[in-house]
């Protein structure tokens, strides 16, 4: 009777310890995360972007972005619901609000954003059944000034990451239960896969880079599923079982929620706006105050009709032109031809016969006629020569006559002397497939008109087409002009921050570079702890003797996964050819984190075994607590970068910050 009253005394006194942990874990996170969020009361970096993006939502007014529309439709709701009317303009970083209501969107992503820290303290907890892995792997990003300043601000990045950490925490609950013996299709059970369903499709719904954490439930599922088959106590059916649920939670339910997400999207955004011409015109002619909505037109082409002529690729422009010419050492001196994503007066030309001014009366365009399209703006003629295309060398340039090649674009931007717009050219391959357009505006009062709704797209249409604009986007996404970005391999090392705030408030998003360099550390010491380990258990099960303890295992084991999760989420951005930033490295560093608190409690636990009892204990606590105590003076130091710098920058003199520029490339 003692012995069991003093088992069940020790539980709840370790229960009550760990609600206290957590609960403080807890309360300093949102401290330290609402602490001064309200400032600066100015537009900060990318809430240029997303509170644009949501007053767009407000006024149902469509857009296009590479993104897919979760986060934002949230922002936006965030802020209809807290009394923001859609008005403000967001025009660029550093305008004052001047009266908007903006707090309730900031405040928002704020509250996700401090809502990774107890997710994270769960999952560990999760993984690893250890008060202490949790606490040190919660601490290290609660004490990251990078991590909250990334969660402060109306973005993507506190959206993301908490639907990330809701996946990761539910994958492991999932295993938990699994390893449990709970039935598949028990309550429980489907509860939490349905849970992770949701969340995984939410994390992919916000941006694509959600992919790599489906990526890693995926193998955890596969993990589970394959230790299931492995007992061979439980029958095959039981397996069959799991597969079934899990086909149906993790597969089919985020596949509706995901499409559900974009249907919501396609129906707010039912007004025009200026990102109708990245779009089809079939797209276009569902969009209210766009030229092809509830339009008619001649459903022939005339001569002497006044056209606009669109590229039928993918986020393909309209044929355009202006005043301006090739430069010096770009083909001939001529009238520039381009493709122009935006609806404007330069994209409209006349169709004539090649031989005369005019048709003598109403003359229909049949295939194979040669015409002669003139910019109507400017009165010059499109045509083409033997001189090499701008960008695309292999093709011949089109300025403002010719035949024997096709016109086409490249897709590719122009310079500057273009506006950035993108290059039309001239294929000798007649069969180019990026040579086909499409007459949009037919504008000729003779001829009788039809109605444009035979050609409105339907949703799946614009599902699908929606896909393959984002998709392209991204993959062209280049670096605007002073515009600071980042390569891989300058992210774990810290090497180079982001201006958030550049006024007298000044908000660096730079990493805590203790947090951020033991991270590293730990990272190498994983990999060569795994690698001896292998050896060991290798020869071990040759001579038939155990290595690691049950508790060392499972540490090890969850410390190879949180190790999985960060190479899925850093490793496939050296591959992409699109411009990056150094904010694109934070999900990794929530995994990097945990692996570090794991790993911690794993080395110390191991060089405990080797001491005597009261050594053991006192050398384990102590270097728990120097390590807590160096990472909460680290956030100490380093706090003015996200909570606002004032005075002279690091490197003038005076200033308060200079002791801190630890490396040249930090420009706080």
């Amino acid at each position: 009777m003692s012995s069991k009253s003093n088992q069940s005394s020790h539980r709840t006194q370790n229960t009550k310890i760990w609600w206290i942990t957590f609960g403080l874990l807890c309360g300093a996170t949102f401290l330290t995360r609402f602490y001064k969020v309200l400032e600066p009361d100015h537009v900060c970096w990318d809430e240029t972007h997303f509170g644009k993006m949501a007053s767009w939502y407000i006024n149902r007014t469509f857009f296009f972005d590479v993104h897919p529309p979760l986060g934002k439709m949230l922002i936006a709701l965030s802020g209809k619901l807290t009394g923001y009317d859609g008005t403000f303009p967001f025009e660029k970083p550093g305008d004052k609000y001047e009266g908007a209501k903006y707090e309730g969107m900031r405040i928002f992503c704020t509250t996700l954003g401090a809502l990774v820290v107890p997710l994270t303290f769960l999952t560990i907890w999760e993984m690893t059944k250890s008060l202490d892995s949790s606490f040190i792997g919660t601490m290290l990003l609660l004490c990251d000034v990078g991590f909250l300043t990334l969660n402060r601000y109306i973005l993507l990045d506190p959206i993301l990451l908490f639907f990330m950490s809701c996946s990761i925490y539910g994958a492991f609950k999932v295993r938990t239960l699994t390893e449990e013996g709970w039935e598949p299709f028990s309550r429980r059970m489907i509860f939490w896969q349905l849970f992770l369903g949701a969340a995984l499709a939410c994390t992919i719904s916000v941006k694509f880079v959600g992919l790599f954490v489906v990526l890693f439930v995926g193998l955890r599922t596969v993990a589970d599923l394959w230790n299931v088959l492995g007992d061979l106590e439980k029958p095959v059916s039981l397996t069959v079982k799991h597969l079934i649920g899990r086909s149906v939670t993790l597969i089919l339910w985020p596949a509706v929620l995901y499409v559900f997400f974009f249907w919501i999207h396609l129906t707010v955004l039912s007004k025009s706006g200026n990102g109708d011409g990245f779009y089809s015109s079939g797209f276009q002619a569902r969009l209210e105050g766009n030229s092809l909505h509830n339009a008619s037109a001649p459903r022939v082409l005339a001569y002497g009709a006044v056209i606009t002529l669109k590229n039928h690729r993918t986020g393909g422009g309209y044929l355009h032109s202006h005043y301006h010419l090739y430069p010096s050492g770009v083909g001939a001196r001529q009238q520039q031809i381009t493709t122009y994503t935006h609806k404007d007066d330069n994209n409209r030309w006349i169709v004539k016969p090649y031989d005369k001014e005019q048709a003598d009366g109403v003359v229909i365009v049949r295939s194979g006629d040669l015409v002669r399209l003139t910019h109507a703006a400017t009165g010059r003629n499109l045509h083409s020569h033997r001189e090499r295309a701008p960008l695309t060398t292999k093709y011949l340039q089109v300025t403002g006559y010719g035949e024997a090649c096709a016109l086409t674009t490249s897709g590719k931007q122009l310079p500057k002397w273009g506006y950035e717009q993108q290059e039309v050219a001239c294929n000798p391959n007649l069969r180019d497939k990026n040579a086909l357009w499409n007459v949009e505006d037919n504008v000729f009062e003779e001829l009788p008109k039809m109605s444009f709704e035979a050609y409105a797209s339907g949703f799946v249409e614009r599902f699908l087409e929606s896909h393959a604009v984002m998709f392209q986007g991204n993959a062209g996404l280049k670096p605007k002009e002073g515009e600071v970005t980042s390569q891989p391999w300058q992210w774990p090392i810290n090497y180079r921050g982001q201006f958030f705030s550049g006024s007298a408030h000044r908000i660096y998003l730079l990493g805590n570079p203790v947090v951020w360099w033991t991270n590293l550390l730990f990272l190498a010491v994983f990999f060569v702890i795994y690698v001896v380990n292998s050896v060991r258990q290798n020869r071990a099960e040759a001579l038939g003797t155990p290595v690691l303890g049950g508790k060392e295992q499972e540490l090890l084991n969850a410390a190879g996964w949180t190790f999985i999760g960060w190479a899925l989420h850093y490793v496939p951005f050296w591959a992409m050819g699109r411009v990056l930033y150094f904010h694109h490295y934070f999900p990794a560093l929530v995994f990097s984190s945990m692996l570090t608190g794991i790993l911690t409690e794993y080395l110390l636990s191991s060089i405990r075994s080797y001491l005597s009892p009261e050594l053991g204990r006192t050398m384990y606590h102590c270097i728990i607590g120097l390590v807590l105590s160096t990472t909460v003076y680290s956030f100490y130091l380093f706090s003015p970068l996200a909570y606002g710098m004032s005075g002279p920058l690091a490197h003038e003199p005076n200033s308060t910050m200079a002791g801190l520029k630890w490396m040249e490339s930090w420009e706080f």
